[in-house]
């Protein structure tokens, strides 16, 4: 049991979710006679859903810092309305217009943030208010008409790496070589950690159990590489997959290793106590929404793309999924904790729901009944665990564990004189 523990980083819950997506895979796969683990599917299920799940990374933060943006849906379709529009009558080359519907959603969330900063508008009832002015607005510029988008927006929404050299494994070498470089970051990133561990004394883990979780990880990526790379000819790996695999990388490091990062968990976890020491809880607040509305704006170009066209209704019920996921991936109700990888399992959990239940035939109802059950029970389980004192389900997701050095490195204990007699003492988890 204690081996076990160790491979799945000293907690069994610690991947809960990761466990509940590799479940609900395998049930759907054995229901649908297995239609879900097939190269068409699984590309279809990355492309269909990768517009939430850029939404989701944003939707994180603005979750973390206790507000809630409910008109990511609408801002998606004003910016694609605007880039097909810019495109198709202004004659922009279609990179510019993707530097124009940036600086769109840049804009638009620097009016939302302004409002929630410094006019102290809740983060609710401003989107609110955004979702209904840039929905109405979305179909105001369009009249209500379908625009079309150039090629080069349509590979960005719904393209695939391109084949090159000679195929000598039958499968996309772009998707092969994506494939072993993240294999050799993996196996990189577990030789890191277990010198590291070395160095400062550890025993507690083992050589075999890094070298068992190595291997499990390098196979799951290796079957996934197969999947993608061994489709129809003109397939491979997904353009909207590789960069949502570059957005997370950004962004956890960006929470997870920077100052901004540090601000947003210290500005949600006690506002009062961030601002005392030095944080600026307004400027905070700002980036959020700014950030939101960026990614959201994104997330509606790569839509269209998709699509080939933008039309009056895209967008619309975009903000329900996106904090659905986040909230499922382990997102505290009261701010200060969630994780943008938890969040992409959560929208790969809501997805899967969906491609599953419609492989199965499940009609649209009883889908959205489930899919409302579940976030029920996520939030559910999350309350019950902040007030029975246990981590929430993001603490067990995911979370870098501190390293115990008094384990491994025998310190004297401390003198009577030198423990402190009073004084709160501070949160372990």
């Amino acid at each position: 049991m204690k081996s076990f523990k160790q491979l799945l980083g000293g907690d069994t819950r610690q991947f809960g979710m990761l466990f509940a997506l590799v479940a609900l895979i395998l049930f759907f796969q054995f229901m649908t006679g297995g239609k879900v683990l097939t190269p068409s599917n699984m590309m279809n299920l990355l492309n269909g859903n990768s517009y939430v799940l850029i939404l989701a990374i944003g939707m994180v933060m603005v979750i973390v810092v206790g507000h809630i943006d409910l008109s990511v849906g609408s801002v998606a379709a004003v910016t694609g309305i605007i880039v097909a529009l810019a495109i198709r009558d202004w004659g922009i080359p279609w990179w510019a217009g993707i530097l124009l519907g940036l600086l769109v959603g840049g804009v638009i969330g620097a009016w939302q943030g302004w409002w929630v900063a410094w006019v102290g508008i809740p983060g609710f009832i401003t989107t609110l208010a955004g979702m209904m002015l840039f929905r109405g607005l979305n179909q105001y510029i369009g009249k209500s008409n379908s625009i079309p988008v150039p090629e080069e927006l349509q590979f960005l929404g719904g393209g695939y790496l391109p084949e090159w050299g000679p195929s000598w494994t039958g499968m996309n070498n772009s998707t092969a070589l994506l494939g072993l470089l993240a294999i050799a970051w993996v196996v990189n990133r577990e030789v890191k950690r277990y010198r590291r561990a070395k160095e400062l004394g550890s025993h507690d883990v083992p050589a075999t159990v890094s070298i068992v979780r190595v291997a499990i990880i390098v196979a799951v990526i290796a079957y996934l590489t197969y999947l993608y790379g061994t489709g129809r000819p003109g397939t491979s790996f997904p353009v909207p997959g590789l960069l949502l695999v570059v957005l997370v990388i950004g962004y956890h490091i960006l929470t997870q290793r920077t100052t901004i990062g540090r601000h947003v968990y210290a500005v949600g976890g006690n506002k009062a106590a961030a601002a005392l020491s030095g944080v600026s809880t307004r400027r905070t607040y700002f980036f959020v929404m700014m950030n939101m509305s960026v990614l959201a704006a994104l997330a509606g170009m790569v839509f269209i793309g998709r699509s080939t066209a933008s039309g009056p209704f895209d967008g619309t019920n975009w903000e329900l999924d996106a904090i659905a996921a986040v909230f499922i991936g382990g997102a505290a109700v009261s701010g200060g904790i969630g994780t943008v990888t938890g969040s992409i399992i959560g929208g790969l959990v809501m997805a899967t729901l969906n491609n599953g239940l419609q492989l199965m035939g499940v009609g649209s109802d009883m889908t959205q009944i489930i899919k409302g059950l579940v976030l029920l029970l996520a939030v559910a389980f999350d309350v019950y665990n902040k007030t029975q004192g246990k981590p929430s389900i993001t603490g067990l997701l995911f979370h870098r564990r501190k390293t115990r050095l008094e384990s491994s490195v025998d310190e004297p204990a401390p003198e009577a004189s030198e423990v402190p007699r009073s004084g709160p003492v501070p949160p372990t988890n």
